[in-house]
């Protein structure tokens, strides 16, 4: 029985079920694709047996619809006992790193685009260690600053073992999904189920919208992110609410089309196991 996550939820919660047209393609679609994709789920398995040692799966638990806690499958593709150095290489997220990047790169007297818009201050300005700057914008980089390291990313992470970051650079590592998704943990088409160190973090109303959706393989942020080195936690909170307010099912099927050359685009930086 899967376990309810701490945080308790919201009772609009119960409207987050999956509808039985959208669970029957995600049984049909995983099967069809794990008979398919057998070959190559055999020699991934090979491979990662004979380069590292330890179990060829990687089991975590991991936030979905509801804030619901599942066992989440993967192949492994990082060394055993990786997810505990975590903490060790907090300074190499790339959610964090942008985010600095972002603070130099924004002088103090930063216009505002609503401001250039309008002509005029948007809001009441501030004046904030000698800098004037509107209140939108500074309560956007507030946002921007609470939400900045949320996630955790890592660009050529020294803990893959080679054939895993093979194996990631094409989504491979997520075949075994598939399993999750006819046990009707996940679905074809979602929002990214998160780690419980992350989906604690997204208790506020605004992030707890994403988790009103079903968590999939792939998903508005997943073909996202080959088109851009990094995507900061605002963009990626605006693509998960934006997937629960206009999901379709023919939405859905256009986003698996897309899947394809997001998958065979250049290699993405490197996502948390």
């Amino acid at each position: 029985m899967r376990e309810k996550f701490k945080v308790k939820t919201p009772e609009t919660f119960e409207d987050s079920k999956m509808g039985y047209s959208k669970r029957i393609f995600d049984i049909i679609f995983s099967i069809i694709s794990l008979l398919l994709l057998f070959p190559v789920w055999f020699l991934a398995m090979i491979l990662l047996k004979l380069e590292s040692k330890g179990p060829v799966l990687y089991i975590s638990r991991r936030v979905g619809t509801g804030y619901e806690i599942f066992k989440s499958y993967k192949f492994r593709s990082m060394h055993v006992g990786s997810e505990e150095k975590i903490a060790q290489l907090s300074q190499l997220n790339q959610y964090l790193i942008e985010h600095h990047k972002m603070d130099k790169s924004i002088p103090g007297s930063e216009k505002c685009k609503d401001c250039d818009e309008l002509g005029k201050p948007c809001s009441p300005i501030l004046h904030i260690d000698g800098v004037e700057i509107c209140e939108n914008s500074y309560l956007k980089r507030k946002r921007e600053d609470t939400n900045s390291v949320t996630f955790f990313k890592i660009k050529d992470d020294p803990r893959l073992t080679k054939i895993g970051k093979l194996i990631r650079n094409y989504n491979i590592d997520e075949i075994p999904q598939f399993i999750n998704v006819i046990k009707g943990d996940m679905s074809i088409v979602g929002n990214r189920s998160l780690p419980l160190y992350e989906a604690e973090e997204l208790t506020d109303d605004q992030w707890g919208l994403r988790f009103l959706a079903p968590v999939g393989i792939t998903g508005l942020w997943q073909i996202s992110q080959p088109t851009s080195e990094r995507l900061s936690a605002e963009p990626r909170k605006n693509l998960d609410n934006q997937y629960v307010f206009n999901s379709s099912f023919w939405g859905d099927i256009r986003l698996i089309f897309l899947t394809i050359p997001a998958i065979l685009s250049k290699p993405k930086p490197s996502k948390t196991d």
